[in-house]
């Protein structure tokens, strides 16, 4: 039996268990309020029937072979009554949501380095916008994928405990993710119909915090954010054009209002945490809240537990030249503080001075990602750190002897010995002080943060416009995800994603850079074949020359290999590329708005 024969079986046993994964049991003082929470079970069995209900109606339509435009309304209508139950499928069920609303790209099972077929609203649209009859039987299986996916919902649901925590916290989710992958259009990227989608989702969180509400709220933090969510879903109806729409408004005035809210409603109402460590604090009232994320959630283990002491020694070591096989070299050496912690280069040097594969990456905000180096071979920090140190090209040292170095030096060693309370310092200890320094390094105080945080006059009128054209007609958040602007994927952050995007040898000429990039440790899966991490945008105005190879001197570079779709825009047979090859039609003045808005992530 093949993987994909196999599936559905996996699918409902993977489901079945992420819900009882989230029946944790918490200590006498929080114990999960395990109210009749029947109406909100009912309400998502109900919605999933009427989305059951409108799959069945597009397949007869289908069927009848009926006109495009009527197809894609009522596709239309079925995105919109799942973005009703959007919060609730996400949750609890999020392997089943990744194949209901996930992007149109195969599943890879990394250990197995096998590709399981897409399927879902992302894969129909793309046969619908356009649609052409040769693939009217395609549609209807695909359709009755969708169909064996209602029904998994409808199974679960009628079975499954949740409780007002958790039912709070999917909720709080959802507001985060209208917030981001929302607003940015991540899961309608052929029709652009996300502007349409969102009064939905929005409808639908105010729906169920009705229900869990009580008197404690309702006249408090729950009629605010309902006159929030309202005026909101009005701004909504007045412009569902995404070349137009006002997004630097929207999100502070509108979106932000909400998140914070959504905490006075669970003081009020009493809920306590889900014992869970997320990358997003439970505290943080907004995406662009001071301290918002909790580096915690991007290490190992608790044992590598970020703490400011581990980074300040950890900053000593980065400068100390006794990391290197000669004492010849240090972390520094290769990541530049006014650099954001590159070098300047195309190409990284080596120690004997010659050009290296790829360019030096920025620190800054490495923390927040799952796979580090442009290939994403390491995990997280602590196995980077290793690899750069015991690499013989970068700075060719033996973790071993560099150990016997500080456990020779009383200052190291008293260092190690207050944090890690051990009598040596081992390898686990130097990763994750090193680790932790770069961890340090994510500041979240740009001009763009400050905007978001109520001040609207730290930004120029051009990097409004920029970051409107940046969301909307360029559609760069739909890679860069807002407010990290990297690959990680909001609102649960728990994974990175690569592209493919076609990139040249440089960008000033038509060769075609052949770097097989995550591809090299997975060669039978060609999807991830000149795959590289989505770096993030915070501090690009000072980590010139750009992209995995460094080939790109400038930003306007980069956005005219955008704006021209990539590497299949430039006539390159790609045939895995990520990136849309759909050309933007950026003016000359919108890009450079773009690349003014960019210079407002750079930290202060």
């Amino acid at each position: 039996m093949n993987t994909l024969s196999k599936y559905p079986i996996l699918l409902f046993l993977y489901s079945a268990a992420a819900f009882s994964t989230l029946s944790y049991c918490k200590n006498d003082k929080q114990q999960p309020v395990y109210e009749d929470l029947g109406s909100v079970k009912n309400t998502i069995l109900k919605t999933n029937t009427d989305f059951e209900k409108q799959i069945n109606e597009l397949k007869t339509l289908v069927s009848k072979d009926s006109g495009e435009k009527l197809l894609q309304q009522k596709f239309q209508d079925i995105r919109k009554t799942y973005k009703k139950m959007e919060w609730a499928v996400e949750y609890f069920l999020p392997h089943s949501a990744r194949f209901i609303n996930g992007p149109a790209l195969p599943e890879i099972e990394m250990d197995e380095h096998t590709e399981i077929e897409p399927e879902g609203l992302q894969v129909l649209e793309e046969m619908l916008y356009p649609y052409e009859k040769v693939n009217k039987e395609e549609v209807i299986r695909m359709l009755n994928k969708l169909i064996n996916k209602s029904n998994t919902i409808s199974t679960n649901f009628q079975v499954i405990t949740i409780s007002k925590d958790q039912v709070f916290d999917a909720l709080r989710q959802e507001t985060f993710r209208i917030s981001s992958l929302g607003i940015s259009g991540f899961d309608t990227p052929v029709s652009g119909t996300f502007l349409q989608e969102m009064p939905s989702s929005l409808q639908g969180v105010k729906e169920a915090l009705e229900q869990i509400s009580t008197e404690r709220s309702r006249n408090k933090a729950l009629k605010s954010i309902e006159a929030e969510i309202n005026m909101a879903i009005e701004v909504l109806k007045k412009n569902t054009e995404k070349n137009t729409f006002d997004y630097i408004s929207f999100i502070p005035d509108h979106l932000n209002k909400i998140t914070a809210l959504m905490l006075e409603f669970k003081d009020q109402e009493k809920i306590p945490d889900v014992e869970v460590t997320t990358a997003l604090n439970k505290n943080a009232t907004t995406f662009f809240a001071k301290n918002a994320f909790d580096p915690n959630a991007f290490t190992p283990g608790k044992e590598y537990a970020y703490s400011e002491e581990k980074a300040v020694l950890g900053h000593q070591l980065f400068n100390d030249k006794m990391l290197s096989n000669n004492n010849n070299r240090s972390c520094a050496t290769c990541h530049i503080p006014e650099k954001a912690f590159t070098d300047g280069l195309a190409k990284a040097m080596s120690l004997e001075n010659s050009e290296l594969a790829r360019n030096t990456p920025s620190l800054n905000y490495a923390g927040y990602q799952h796979g580090q180096f442009w290939d994403m071979r390491k995990d997280d920090l602590e196995g980077q750190s290793s690899d750069v140190i015991s690499n013989k090209e970068e700075m060719h040292g033996d973790l071993n002897v560099i150990l016997a170095r500080i456990n020779q030096d009383k200052k190291y060693q008293t260092a190690f010995k207050n944090i890690y309370h051990s009598q040596k310092t081992e390898v686990w200890q130097l990763q994750n002080v090193l680790a932790s320094y770069i961890r340090s390094l994510a500041k979240f105080n740009s001009d763009f943060d400050e905007y978001m945080r109520g001040n609207k006059s730290a930004m120029t009128d051009d990097q409004k416009r920029g970051f409107n054209l940046f969301v909307g007609k360029a559609q760069c958040a739909i890679c860069h995800f807002l407010p990290l602007f990297n690959g990680t994927v909001p609102p649960s952050f728990k994974k990175t994603e690569q592209e493919v995007l076609g990139s040249a040898v440089n960008g000033e000429n038509k060769t075609f850079d052949h770097d097989p990039g995550r591809g090299r440790f997975h060669e039978t899966v060609s999807s991830l074949q000149h795959s590289f991490k989505t770096p993030t945008l915070r501090n690009i105005s000072k980590t010139a020359p750009y992209m995995h190879n460094g080939g790109y001197k400038t930003l306007k570079e980069v956005m005219n290999f955008y704006n021209k779709g990539g590497g299949k825009g430039f006539g390159f047979k790609v045939d895995n590329q990520t990136l849309s090859d759909a050309p933007l039609q950026l003016t000359d003045q919108e890009i450079n708005d773009i690349i003014e808005f960019m210079k407002a992530l750079d930290d202060k």
